[in-house]
């Protein structure tokens, strides 16, 4: 995978190591003595030896594995309280809608004053309010005192997996190994979307219906306490968070929102249909596999979907890519659209397994081209929240995929879910397509710095 090189990032670090140094400028001038002169072709041996790297992957791998057992921890506990889809996939809709309102203010708050001041009382509130709502779901609480625990569950959910590509960031810089972190933490993603579902089916089903949310509740904590733990790796914070910023005051960059980068706002439609197959598939694939009578299988089949995508993020990874990411995103967009328009039509397990495995496969290709393009549109300062606006467009589309896959399995069953990620993609195709020039970063927009040596560098946009 080509380098993604962003301007801005260079001239606000060149002006840093004329005025002092920083801790964002060493972690990065430690790496580019390692890698210097690295290989057209920058692997995941080469990426895995970056100094300090396992100090924040390992922890950050434990924290983020409750993600992928969250909702279907929810979806599996409280449709066994109250025997329907609808209900449970509505439960676990709140907590996915509060998180994506959330995460992006999340990210925001961890640019300007640090990862460490955000996790820490985050992941008190989420385990505290997890167990809430397992203990309301089996105590047949109504629906609203559901929806009130599910709301802190969800805005509380620590966002990991934008915090550790803020981390390869300040260690790689402008290193082609850049790419190669986009695809390896995909990877990673998915494989917490392997291992998640098949933790949190079969606590579910072979131990106690609430061991799923008991379990995401005690990996979070525990996690999330070690990874904030890891503090020499976390990014410096923005100078609108920090009097002085990095260097004594001799350097600021005006924080600006994600939100307002043209190609941040398309790549959240673009997510937001990769959120429906998650949510769509969570659902539809419970409700399949109870239909056949076995229901052990819905982690065995959401696995495989999940295979296939850490199959293809690896792959992603390993090719020196000359395409642009641009048009990798359309046309691997494409596919998928394509492949997730026939899941709706299967009605065998072999046949749903096969097409869960090429809609996984089209799905890493969107999300490690995605989360490229965001090094090359968004400033260093901002990228915290570019990545969380990402995670919550995800969460967003997977919470509406639940609600409306519930509703269709309820009224209509015969896998009228699956018609969910088919409509989701299809739509954000469309928009991708519409705005696909959008994505180009404008070359007007890098930082330059005025005067000479001690003078500040400013963001242009």
């Amino acid at each position: 995978m080509e380098p993604t090189v962003t301007p801005s990032h260079t001239t606000s670090r060149t002006s840093q190591s004329r005025s002092g140094p920083s801790q964002s400028q060493s972690g990065t001038s430690q790496t580019h003595s390692g890698t210097s002169r690295a290989p057209s072709r920058p692997g995941y041996g080469q990426l895995l030896r970056t100094r300090g790297a396992w100090t924040f992957l390992l922890p950050g791998f434990a924290a983020r594995q409750p993600f992928a057992m969250l909702t279907l921890s929810i979806v599996l506990l409280v449709q066994h309280t109250t025997g329907s889809y609808g209900v449970a996939g509505a439960a676990a809709a709140v907590t996915g809608v509060s998180m994506a309102l959330f995460a992006p203010y999340s990210g925001r708050l961890a640019d300007r004053y640090g990862q460490r001041a955000v996790l820490l009382p985050g992941v008190l509130v989420h385990a505290a309010s997890g167990l809430a709502l397992t203990a309301l779901a089996l105590a047949d609480a109504p629906l609203w005192l559901l929806f009130a625990a599910a709301v802190p569950t969800g805005a509380s959910v620590p966002q990991i997996g934008p915090m550790v590509r803020a981390r390869w960031g300040v260690k790689l810089g402008e290193s082609p190994l850049m790419g190669t972190a986009a695809a390896f933490e995909s990877v990673t993603d998915e494989l917490t979307f392997v291992l998640g579902p098949l933790l949190a089916t079969a606590l579910c089903t072979a131990v106690d219906p609430a061991a799923g949310l008991v379990a995401e509740a005690a990996l979070t904590l525990v996690g999330g306490l070690l990874f904030a733990a890891q503090k020499s790796t976390q990014p410096a914070v923005s100078a609108s968070g920090a009097a002085g910023g990095a260097d004594g005051g001799h350097a600021r960059v005006e924080h600006v929102s994600a939100l307002r980068v043209p190609g941040v706002r398309v790549l959240i439609a673009v997510f937001l249909g990769v959120g429906s197959v998650f949510g769509g598939m969570q659902v539809s694939l419970a409700a399949f596999t109870e239909s056949i009578g076995e229901p052990g299988l819905n982690g065995v089949l959401y696995g495989v979907f999940a295979a296939g995508n850490m199959i293809s993020g690896l792959v992603c990874g390993a090719v020196a890519w000359k395409v642009a990411p641009q048009r990798r995103l359309l046309v691997g967009y494409t596919a998928l659209a394509l492949t997730a328009s026939g899941l709706w039509a299967a009605h065998s397990v072999l046949v749903l397994a096969g097409l869960g495995l090429l809609v996984g496969m089209c799905v890493a290709p969107a999300i490690v081209t995605g989360y490229t393009l965001v090094e090359g549109l968004v400033p260093a300062g901002a990228r915290t929240e570019a990545f969380t606006w990402l995670t919550g467009a995800v969460a967003l589309g997977q919470a509406a995929a639940v609600t409306v896959s519930g509703q269709l399995e309820d009224r209509f069953r015969e896998g009228a879910g699956f018609l969910v990620p088919m409509g989701g993609t299809v739509l954000a195709l469309a928009v991708l397509v519409a705005l696909r020039s959008r994505l180009a970063a404008p070359p007007h927009s890098r930082t330059v710095a005025r005067g000479v040596g001690h003078r500040a560098a400013v963001a242009v946009d």
